[in-house]
């Protein structure tokens, strides 16, 4: 747990969660496009980021690199964004705003130490990592301005549908044409983007020193 200075400005809290949020964001991307590249066979459409990890039991399949690089990435992105929340909420004193995004983090991290072959526990980590993104990033509207606060309402809410869409509709779901792959990254993408977004938001929107 990091040690808080209360003497510090709240900017200074502010702009060490926009960087943490910000290499979650470049983490996550860049963790899944290397273990993708490295994993034969892997189709974007057929199988879920998941699968990068491990496939689900009971014939699990785990291919290396990939899943090291995978699970090793979500460990570190789930991380970055628990130790963010402490710092946003250091700065904003806003809970409506930080609980999501701890919840958020945790799921995350959940995903990284519990790769698709635990089962049970990976599906409610994965869960917890898209219903708290979606809504983390719809609630940070409370604490942005326009327009990358309406981004994120935006971002957060096609996320948030598609999950909703594919638990009500499964296979009848709008997004299910881009295959069980397409679909998921329809979800977890735009969460990944109002990360990488919003932890920049942060960083710009601390004062300069003259």
């Amino acid at each position: 747990m990091p040690m808080i200075d209360k003497q510090k400005p709240p900017e200074h809290y502010q702009n060490i969660a926009g960087a943490l949020l910000f290499i979650a964001g470049v983490v996550i991307f860049l963790g899944i496009i290397t273990a993708e590249t490295l994993y034969p066979g892997y189709n974007t459409a057929q199988n879920m980021i998941s699968d990068l990890g491990a496939t689900e039991p009971p014939n699990s399949i785990i291919i290396q690199p990939s899943a090291t690089i995978f699970n090793v990435s979500m460990m570190v992105c789930g991380l970055c964004i628990i130790l963010s929340a402490l710092y946003v909420h250091r700065a904003l004193y806003r809970s409506t705003v930080t609980l999501p995004i701890v919840l958020f983090g945790i799921g995350a991290l959940g995903v990284g130490i519990f790769p698709g072959n635990y089962g049970a526990v990976h599906g409610i980590s994965a869960l917890a990592t898209f219903i708290f993104g979606g809504l983390a990033a719809i609630v940070s509207y409370k604490v942005t301005t326009s327009p990358f606060r309406y981004f994120s309402v935006i971002l957060g809410s096609i996320a948030l549908l598609d999950l909703l869409l594919y638990y009500i509709l499964g296979q009848a779901s709008p997004f299910a044409i881009f295959g069980i792959g397409g679909l998921e990254r329809w979800i977890a993408y735009p969460i990944a983007l109002w990360v990488t977004g919003f932890g920049g938001y942060l960083m710009g929107s601390t004062k300069k020193d003259n």
